[in-house]
């Protein structure tokens, strides 16, 4: 199946409070003229306004606007299926779909189950994961909470809410900190969940065809008194990879490391290949894809990032420069 006709998926998530709940009422109930399937993957506990729920016997309510709110109690796998069946029968109308995870949810189950369900991977393009994060409360939550860091080492978009109630010193110093943990993530404010859809759609975050542009001031080194679990590193080189070896050695570091490695993503120069070779993985899933040619006279090289926790990156480093052709 293409890409073109496949169903893009939004993972938001987000610690307690964040404001991710204020973002769905407002999909869920404003007039933007977009069908979209918003899952509640939420494990009892209240998330969109109650008396949509409430009202409801079933799992799948369908909203004014043309939207559709799922709540699920369990198994995700299972309501994609439902949600795919009901729209191939013509039961459903829906373009897309927006899971909401728990505040304490650490995202990378969600998105793996793109991964390792064949008929869901096939359906649906996971598009991107979101992080909704209160300006106010998130020094703390980050020092305190292991989940909230992973949430923003998963992140392909970040949305700061409150900073009206954050003096400005203190946004600038959280800014810093988030861009250390996740320099591939954009961060962005916004105010009582009011962000344009189309900021927060259709990111590609997860496509293996778009190419990596990693924004070189985000990388440098810069000194940081934070030691966060969650941190980056970055591996370059203008040397080209013997591709055996190198994946050998990521298979390798995978299976020892791979609960801790969130994501990893590269463009990456291989010997032999005439195309960039564009690659990524979440936890233990990792894959490689093909992108443009190399063009003549192209200076020609890789770059890697590595987002986890407590990796050992001279480990990851030393590694990742035995596989280049010597």
């Amino acid at each position: 199946m293409q890409q073109e006709s496949m169903v893009p998926v939004t993972i938001l998530t987000g610690f307690l409070g964040a404001g991710k709940t204020t973002l769905l009422n407002r999909i869920l109930k404003e007039d933007h003229g977009r069908r979209i399937a918003v899952i509640e993957n939420e494990f009892g506990e209240v998330g969109v306004d109650s008396d949509i729920i409430e009202s409801s016997d079933e799992q799948i309510v369908e909203m004014n606007n043309g939207c559709i709110c799922c709540t699920v109690r369990g198994d995700l796998i299972r309501i994609l299926g439902t949600l795919k069946d009901k729209r191939d029968k013509g039961a459903l109308k829906f373009d897309r779909v927006v899971i909401e995870t728990t505040g304490m949810a650490d995202p990378g189950p969600v998105a793996q189950t793109f991964f390792t369900d064949e008929e869901i991977g096939n359906y649906y393009l996971l598009d991107s994961i979101l992080t909704v994060i209160d300006a106010k409360h998130a020094p703390q939550q980050l020092d305190e909470f292991r989940e909230a860091q992973e949430q923003v080492g998963f992140a392909d978009r970040i949305l700061l809410s409150k900073t009206d109630l954050t003096g400005e010193d203190e946004v600038k110093t959280l800014i810093d900190r988030l861009k250390r943990m996740n320099p591939r993530a954009p961060i962005k404010k916004v105010h009582f969940g009011e962000t344009p859809l189309d900021e927060v759609l259709d990111i590609r975050g997860f496509n293996l065809n778009a190419i990596l542009e990693l924004d070189p001031e985000f990388l440098a080194d810069s000194h940081h008194d934070h030691h966060d679990q969650v941190e980056s590193f970055v591996f370059r080189s203008e040397k080209p990879f013997d591709g055996e070896k190198l994946e050998q050695f990521l298979s390798g570091m995978i299976q020892v490391y791979g609960p801790d490695l969130l994501r990893y993503k590269g463009v990456l120069w291989m010997k032999g290949n005439p195309r960039r070779v564009v690659f990524q993985g979440v936890h233990m899933m990792m894959g490689g894809d093909l992108a443009k040619p190399w063009t003549k006279g192209e200076k020609k090289g890789s770059v890697m990032i590595f987002i986890g926790k407590k990796l050992p990156r001279d480990l990851f480093l030393a590694g990742m420069e035995q596989c280049l052709v010597q």
